[in-house]
């Protein structure tokens, strides 16, 4: 049925090329005809199929060529995974400007990292600047859960001019150093960008990237992998 197909569609370019030749120069026409049979070409190459060595991948596991975790790519990959159509926003979504100073530089108004503390030891800024994890190989902040947070966060940040935060960017341990250094710092970005659109200023906010460097926990199992991808918040406050 393919064939046939493909069969008619040729017969269909040869047929507007024959009746328009006469209206056109011979190079022109000699120029279509062999557009023409490149894609009629290319077609009869897309059904029979790309020539080598595949395999059919039934779990992401798979994916991933040893026992270290370590994925079947060569260099570094950026995932292009998101839906777009899901609720939340993506970081390719929005490009914003970074901010005029950068922490810790001399002459900076504003101290380095060290200075940014975990809101979890603060009483009142834990319940707002809470963890915000993502799903696998996703830069993409969905969910009511981590939407709310983002809210919060952004509305404490507007109300409070003076608070600035760094972003980390974290990953679960599999894949190489590169690609999660690359993931985590989208994953940041991604949290940043939310933020400035709720009003927050880009110059208040900040990323980094630890990639899996740093896990929130040692398991191995789904359910740690998921604490370990997320965003973090520091927090310093003038």
């Amino acid at each position: 049925m393919q064939l046939f197909k493909c069969a008619i569609i040729c017969s269909l370019i040869l047929l507007n090329l024959c009746l328009t030749g006469c209206r056109r120069n011979s190079n022109a026409v000699w120029e279509d005809t062999k557009s023409a049979g490149r894609h009629v070409n290319r077609g009869f190459r897309t059904l029979g199929g790309k020539h080598g060595d595949s395999r059919q991948i039934r779990s992401r596991d798979e994916f991933f060529c040893n026992a270290d975790g370590e994925p079947c790519m060569s260099g570094d990959f950026i995932p292009l995974s998101d839906d777009p159509n899901m609720s939340g926003l993506s970081m390719a979504e929005m490009v914003t400007r970074p901010p005029n100073e950068t922490p810790g530089d001399p002459g900076s108004s504003i101290p380095g990292i060290e200075a940014f503390r975990d809101p979890s030891t603060n009483p009142r800024l834990a319940p707002i600047f809470k963890n915000i994890t993502f799903a696998y190989n996703s830069t993409l902040v969905k969910g009511d859960d981590n939407l709310r947070i983002v809210r919060n966060a952004g509305d404490y940040m507007r109300r409070n001019p003076g608070t600035y935060v760094f972003l980390e960017g974290h990953c679960d341990e599999r894949g190489t150093e590169a690609y999660n250094l690359a993931l985590g710092s989208n994953r940041a970005n991604s949290v940043r960008n939310l933020l400035i659109s709720e009003g927050v200023s880009p110059d208040n906010i900040f990323t980094i990237s630890y990639g899996r460097e740093r896990p929130l926990v040692q398991g191995h199992d789904e359910e740690s992998w998921l604490q370990n991808r997320r965003a973090e918040f520091k927090v310093y406050e003038r």
